[in-house]
């Protein structure tokens, strides 16, 4: 019983309380803690972007039925968006034009993908004043330059989509897009 009353000191009841305190201060940490994670993770996931919108946030067309000086108006991201298939044609008259006479000077090969000049993807929006330029349809004014036309104010932008004449500062805008094949293009 002499070993007994020597590990039941005033000292080892110090430490064991030190001990419990401890447990106390981590159990009461921890549980701060997973409370404030069952806060956080519904307000944090609730700013999540929603289906439709993850949706929305690329398009995939089938290209393989648009013929060589044909187009067609889509949608991305709730905008109209123009795929035009250039003619030979229509390729040389844009290379023709020297880029000092341009107000937002590039390039064809700038304004399309290595290997698929003839395709010209662009956003249907003015960058005047945002309407929809004609050009895309089936008979609609393509202006004097044989690209796009914008009726509002009177813009006209040429077989690559840049500006050439009216209050336009910019050419239409190119969206990030890439070819899945040569028949399939994703646009975002």
């Amino acid at each position: 019983m002499a070993e007994q009353a020597v590990t039941d000191t005033p000292e080892s009841h110090a430490e064991d309380g030190v001990r419990r305190r401890d447990f106390i201060n981590i159990a009461a940490v921890s549980a701060a803690g997973v409370g404030g994670l069952a806060v956080l993770v519904p307000l944090i996931s609730q700013m999540a972007p929603s289906a439709d919108v993850l949706a929305a946030s690329s398009t995939e067309l089938d290209i393989s039925a648009i013929e060589p000086g044909q187009a067609i108006k889509a949608e991305f991201r709730k905008q109209p968006v123009f795929v035009r298939n250039l003619t030979p044609k229509e390729i040389a008259e844009a290379e023709a034009v020297p880029l000092s006479e341009l107000r937002d000077p590039q390039t064809l090969q700038e304004r399309t993908k290595e290997g698929h000049t003839n395709w010209l993807i662009t956003m249907g929006v003015c960058t005047h004043l945002g309407c929809v330029p004609l050009g895309a349809g089936e008979g609609e004014n393509r202006g004097e330059f044989g690209g796009y036309f914008c009726p509002c104010h009177g813009s006209s932008y040429d077989t690559a989509a840049r500006i050439r004449k009216g209050p336009a500062p910019l050419n239409l805008q190119v969206p990030d897009y890439e070819f899945l094949s040569d028949t399939k293009v994703k646009i975002g």
